[in-house]
């Protein structure tokens, strides 16, 4: 059996979560999705892709509001929750996709990605994270990237550790799990924006962002080809 890539730990990740009946993340939909949605006058005609969907709390809450749109995520585990949690009701509209390998025969309209990027460490990995969004979204369509950060503070884990199991504590019921590290790297605002101008994609509009459940501050930038 072949060694699995550092970034599937978070299917791992998921799977321990749920083992214990709990949600990572829990089910609170991302204020800042809504409002680019709002901004660029998104309507339900229009076609969205999110990538790195996890557990579905943006993609299930945008379909239950009548929006078009298909999750995806590199998580097996990830999308069977999203299925579990909708009773299958929107089977169609996830897809369990690695976004580094994969590709799709289609563009979107709109394309959002939740605290995704930082769990790519490899610099290569993360430029086909551009390429998939440059390559999936249509000529006159938007992106938006919320990726952990302050825009000052960078760190970067050990992906050879992704898989450790590790002690974390679950922060909406303050248990304790044993999960795997997984792997994360926090850039700043001058490599986060030279990596989307090296992979010519066009910075709309950026700044910090203080209201996404789960995490402290998240940079936000939107993005056009």
């Amino acid at each position: 059996m072949s060694k699995k890539t550092y970034y599937l730990a978070y299917d791992d990740r998921y799977r321990q979560v749920h083992e214990n009946g709990l949600l990572w993340l829990g089910n609170k939909p991302t204020p800042e999705v809504l409002r680019f949605l709002n901004r660029y006058k998104c309507s339900k005609n229009h076609s969205i892709l999110e990538i790195g969907c996890g557990e579905g709390r943006d993609s299930l809450f945008l379909l239950g509001e009548g929006y078009n749109v298909i999750g995806s995520d590199s998580s097996q585990e990830a999308i069977n929750t999203c299925n579990k949690l909708s009773y299958n009701t929107y089977k169609n509209n996830f897809i369990c996709l690695d976004f580094v390998e994969d590709s799709l025969h289609k563009t979107y309209d709109f394309i959002y990605s939740i605290a995704v990027l930082h769990m790519l460490t490899d610099d290569e990995h993360r430029n086909k994270f551009y390429s998939f969004i440059k390559n999936h979204l249509n000529s006159d369509g938007k992106a938006l990237i919320l990726v952990i950060g302050d825009g000052e503070q960078e760190i970067i884990t050990d992906a050879s550790k992704a898989f450790e199991i590790v002690e974390r504590i679950h922060e909406e019921t303050n248990t304790k799990l044993n999960i795997a590290s997984t792997s994360c790297r926090i850039v700043n605002w001058n490599k986060l924006l030279n990596e989307i101008n090296e992979n010519n994609l066009k910075v709309l509009s950026k700044e910090i962002n203080l209201d996404t459940p789960g995490f402290s501050k998240c940079m936000s930038v939107v993005v056009a080809l």
